[in-house]
């Protein structure tokens, strides 16, 4: 059975040296024209060097209209491809494959950074506080957007990326798409779960159509929103399935939105026995093994230990272990796990102890999201100035530096990838 030091092939012919990716986390280090800034090169140097056999970016948007968050890097056209390529080159030295996350954030728009309204499927409102009422996309829209995502895959390309990872989970756009609580359409973009995953489909294949044929493409899925009404596990096998025949490279799954979070081990409804797993996901993983066919399956979410993560690739449950917040505090995380033998990756508790009838509350919950989204952030930063990770900064200084940059805008719900 393969193991997590084993190389994989892909679809497109690329080889993963072994099966660690460090998974997408949302940087906010572009510079004051979304492009690149210097700090992201020295940032992906550091993880090129760190052993994973693939580095995937945090979210690339195709759109400068509608950003995740502030510090987004835009990708529209070839303004920023001398940047783009230093980014590239520099995780590459290391020995690492890179794969771009694309995306485009739909009515999760950040208002902070975004002055248009936002777009969905349909004019559903964010249950954040703070969040704007989006307008729905019209056709002639949504053509125009799923050829943004395409182009954005072609720049990166010609930039030397080795591929791309559409972002369809957690809420944004493609899974706005997907799910009949976000998308109640009744023309050929809904109405159905056939006709919510055309814009999936054709996101996908249009960015096959335009790149080279070495260069892969990804899909990153959620297994449920965790939400009354949203999308589930019985639609995203059916997605799967048909992404199957699609001949991409890998699928991730993840799972939830920033209204129920369980990408962060939080959703709004969580059973005991997915509390008592290590990885989040991994059982769901199990039931989409069965309709993924020959594409490779990664699970991100909770994985901690060499055992937990060596079971789940040897099982056939997934192919690739992801890695996200570990890499923050230990940015060689799988050389420590494969040449060091590691037995367990460590990574600080930032949250700050608060009376059960306060961290229930909608606010609290999105407060502590915040805060941990914070430590991380600033540890990704500490890289990216060519510093060394400081684990010892606590959750209180954290919370200070997060109200004192954004006062009662703490409050509001941020980005993870």
């Amino acid at each position: 059975m393969p193991d997590i030091h084993d190389p994989l092939p892909l679809a497109s012919g690329q080889v993963l040296r072994n099966r660690l990716m460090k998974s997408a986390l949302s940087e906010g280090l572009g510079d004051a024209g979304h492009g690149p800034d210097h700090r992201l090169v020295e940032l992906y140097r550091r993880w090129g060097t760190g052993g994973y056999g693939l580095v995937i970016t945090g979210n690339v948007m195709v759109d400068h209209d509608h950003l995740g968050e502030p510090g987004n890097v835009v990708i529209e056209d070839d303004r920023h491809l001398d940047g783009l390529s230093r980014w590239a080159k520099a995780t590459k030295d290391g020995g690492a494959l890179i794969w771009m996350q694309v995306n485009h954030p739909g009515r999760q728009a950040n208002p902070l950074a975004t002055r248009s309204q936002p777009v969905a499927p349909s004019p559903i409102r964010m249950s954040v506080p703070g969040w704007q009422a989006p307008r729905a996309l019209t056709d002639d829209e949504i053509e125009a957007t799923i050829d943004r995502y395409a182009r954005t895959a072609a720049i990166a390309d010609a930039a030397g990326f080795d591929g791309v990872q559409i972002h369809g989970a957690h809420g944004y756009l493609v899974a706005q798409f997907l799910s009949p609580r976000t998308n109640q359409r009744t023309d050929r973009w809904g109405g159905d779960a056939e006709r919510r995953m055309r814009f999936a489909l054709e996101v996908v294949r249009r960015t096959r159509a335009a790149v080279s044929p070495g260069f892969a493409v990804s899909i990153k899925l959620n297994s449920a929103d965790f939400q009354r009404g949203g999308f589930t596990e019985e639609e995203s096998r059916a997605v799967i399935a048909a992404l199957s025949a699609e001949e991409v490279d890998m699928i991730e799954i993840s799972g939830g939105t920033y209204e129920s979070p369980a990408m962060e081990g939080r959703p709004a409804v969580q059973s005991a026995s997915t509390k008592a797993r290590e990885a989040y996901f991994i059982e769901y993983a199990s039931a989409a093994r069965e309709v993924a066919g020959d594409v490779p399956l990664a699970v991100t979410g909770g994985f901690r230990t060499q055992a937990a993560m060596s079971e789940a690739v040897r099982s056939g449950a997934t192919d690739v272990i992801g890695l996200g917040r570990p890499t923050t505090v230990n940015p060689a995380a799988a050389d420590n796990l494969l040449v060091a033998r590691h037995e367990r990756l460590r990574v600080p508790d930032v949250s700050l102890p608060l009376p059960a009838r306060l961290s229930n509350t909608a606010r609290a919950k999105t407060f502590l999201s915040a805060l941990e989204l914070q430590w991380h952030a600033t540890q990704l930063h500490r890289l990216g100035a060519g510093r060394d990770p400081d684990p010892a900064i606590g959750p209180l200084i954290t919370a200070l530096r997060l109200l004192k940059g954004n006062g009662l805008d703490a409050f509001r719900a941020r980005r993870s990838s």
